[in-house]
């Protein structure tokens, strides 16, 4: 039995991962993390993403009538929304004075200051 290679339906339909950042001009830069070179711009976020797809679209027909690999998504880890981390003793100290000052747990602290240098990207 044959069986049939992926054509270009089968991978606009896998879920690639679209990466979207602001450029300093606030036009927005945007890009398939798995096919390298797959990327566009556009004025606005929402233009972007449909640059985007239409870039991907003819990377994929070009690397289909090349024969060229097309890799497929990466399968996103599960993250349990815990992990642990070693540091310094003084640190430690300073979180902890930090947080009861604050009338907070060590753990909701590090979670707020975490959350807040995440955001300011």
């Amino acid at each position: 039995m044959k069986t049939r290679k992926p054509n270009l339906a089968h991978y606009l339909r896998l879920p690639y991962t679209f990466e979207l950042r602001p450029n300093d001009d606030g036009t927005w830069f945007a890009q398939v993390r798995e096919l390298p070179g797959c990327m566009t711009e556009g004025d606005t976020e929402q233009e972007a993403v449909e640059m985007l797809k239409d870039a991907m679209r003819a990377w994929i027909e070009v690397a289909l009538q090349r024969g060229i690999r097309i890799p497929e998504p990466r399968p996103q880890p599960a993250h349990s929304g815990r992990f642990v981390v070693r540091v310094p003793k003084s640190l430690h100290r300073d979180l902890a004075r930090r947080a009861e000052e604050e009338g907070t747990s060590l753990n909701q602290l590090v979670v707020s200051v975490l959350s807040r240098a995440a955001g300011s990207r």
